[in-house]
C-alpha cells in the first residue's frame, strides 16, 4: 500500500537522521511527504482518467477539474502522515496541525464549487441554445450561471473566513470577514459600494431577468446579442463582432431596448419615399410576392401602409416578420432592395422629384418690374456720368 510504504520510508529516514536538529529532520520529512503525495497523485490521476474518463467528454472534464482537489488531498494525507513521525515541538506541531485543518476547509470549500459546477452541467444538458425557439434554454441558462457565480462568490469568502479561523492570531479577521458576508445582505446601503452593487444585480438578474444568454439588445445605440454574464458585467457581441463590457447595474438602472424578451420573433420596417403618382396597391402586391417567395420570411406579417406624405413624397411604410433579429435585418435589406428594383423597372417617373413651375413675369411702363429693366439702366447710367465728371 503507498500509505505504508510512505511510513516505512519516513520512519527510516528518521531513523538515520538522529545527529540533525529536530526542526531540520522534521522540514525534510514534511518536504518529502509533499513530493511523495505529489508523485503519487501524478501516477495514479492520468490511470483514474483512463479507466473512468473513456470517451465521454463530460466524465473527462469533471476529471480534469477534480484534478487540483485531489492533488491537495494527498498532500494533506501526507502530511497528516508525517506530523506524525516528525520530532516536532507542540508549538510546532500545533503549527502544522492549524495549517492542516486551514487546507481542510479550503479542500472542503474547492470541493463546493466543484460539486455546484457539476450540478449546474447537469442541469443545464437538457436545454439546447441552438434550437430556433430557445426561450425556454436562455431562460435557465441565464439563471442558473448567475446564481452559480453569485455562490461561488459566498463559499470562497466563507471558506477564507472559516480557514482564517483556524489561526488564533487572525481568528478576529476571520470572524470580521464572515460578519461582513452575512451583513451585505441585510444593509441595504452597502450596495452603493460598485462590487456589491454589482452583486446585489446579479442577484436582481437572475431573478427577474430583464436579460437573458443570446438576447438581442439595443444599448447606447448598439445593437448586439448577450454572450456572457459574469458576477460583475455583461459582455454583449456586437453585429460587427466589437465586444461591449457593460456592468450588471446598468441593467436595472438604466432603459434598454430587449428584441427578444418574450420570444425571437420580430417585425422589420423598411420606409420608401415614392412621388405621389405611385399606386399603392401594386406596391402592395410587389410586396407580398417578395415576402413569400423570400426564405426567411415566416409567414405572419406583411404589410404596406402609406403613413404619410411630405411636401414633395409620400411616404410608405412596409411590415415584414422573421423568426429572430438577424434574419428580420436580413429580410428589411431583401425587401429594401427588390422593392426599388421592382419601383425602377416597373414605374421609373414614381421616384421622388421636385417639381417646379415657371411663368414669365410681365414688363412694367418703365422696364421690368424688378428694377433692371431698361428704364433703371436708363436712370443709372446719366447718373454714372455725373460721378465720373466730378471725379
Amino acid at each position: 500500500m503507498p500509505l505504508e510504504n510512505l511510513i516505512t520510508v519516513l520512519s527510516s529516514i528518521d531513523s538515520n537522521m538522529n545527529w540533525w536538529p529536530d526542526w531540520a529532520s522534521s522540514s525534510v520529512l514534511l518536504l518529502l511527504a509533499i513530493l511523495f503525495a505529489w508523485w503519487l497523485h501524478s501516477m495514479l490521476f492520468p490511470l483514474i482518467e483512463r479507466w473512468f474518463g473513456g470517451d465521454d467528454l463530460f466524465r473527462r472534464s469533471l476529471l480534469t477539474r477534480t484534478r487540483g482537489a485531489t492533488r491537495l488531498a494527498f498532500i494533506l494525507a501526507a502530511i497528516a502522515i508525517a506530523v506524525g513521525i516528525a520530532p516536532l515541538t507542540w508549538q510546532q506541531a500545533s503549527l502544522v496541525w492549524d495549517i492542516e485543518a486551514a487546507g481542510m476547509v479550503l479542500l472542503f470549500g474547492w470541493g463546493l464549487t466543484i460539486a455546484l459546477h457539476v450540478w449546474t452541467v447537469i442541469y443545464l444538458r437538457r436545454f439546447s441554445l441552438d434550437s430556433e425557439d430557445n426561450l425556454l434554454a436562455r431562460k435557465h441558462v441565464t439563471q442558473s450561471r448567475i446564481l452559480e457565480r453569485i455562490a461561488k462568490i459566498l463559499i470562497v469568502v466563507l471558506t477564507i473566513g472559516a480557514a482564517l479561523m483556524t489561526f488564533d492570531g487572525v481568528r478576529q479577521y476571520g470572524v470580521s470577514l464572515l460578519a461582513s458576508a452575512g451583513a451585505a445582505g441585510l444593509v441595504v446601503g452597502l450596495a452603493l459600494q460598485p462590487m456589491l452593487k454589482n452583486l446585489i444585480a446579479g442577484f436582481q438578474l437572475a431573478v427577474t431577468q430583464p436579460i437573458r444568454i443570446d438576447d438581442a439588445l439595443l444599448v447606447e445605440g448598439e445593437w448586439g446579442n448577450v454572450e456572457e454574464i459574469t458576477s460583475s458585467y455583461v459582455v454583449v457581441k456586437l453585429w460587427d463582432w466589437r465586444r461591449m463590457i457593460v456592468p450588471l447595474s446598468y441593467f436595472i438602472e438604466t432603459p434598454f431596448q430587449n428584441w427578444t424578451r418574450e420570444n425571437a420573433s420580430l417585425i422589420g420596417t423598411v420606409y420608401l419615399y415614392t412621388d405621389f403618382t405611385v399606386p399603392a396597391q401594386a406596391v402592395r402586391e410587389k410586396l407580398e410576392e417578395v415576402a413569400r417567395n423570400s426564405s426567411i420570411w415566416d409567414g405572419k406579417v406583411v404589410n404596406l401602409q402609406v403613413t404619410d406624405f411630405k411636401e414633395t413624397t409620400m411616404e410608405l411604410r412596409m411590415l415584414v416578420s422573421a423568426k429572430d433579429a438577424p434574419r428580420t435585418f436580413d429580410l428589411r435589406c431583401e425587401v429594401r432592395e427588390k422593392m426599388i428594383a421592382w419601383l425602377q423597372e416597373e414605374y421609373p417617373n414614381a421616384l421622388p422629384r421636385t417639381r417646379a413651375e415657371l411663368e414669365q413675369i410681365p414688363e412694367s411702363r418703365g422696364g421690368r418690374s424688378d428694377g433692371f429693366g431698361d428704364g433703371s439702366r436708363q436712370g443709372v447710367e446719366p447718373r454714372n456720368r455725373e460721378l465720373a465728371a466730378a471725379d
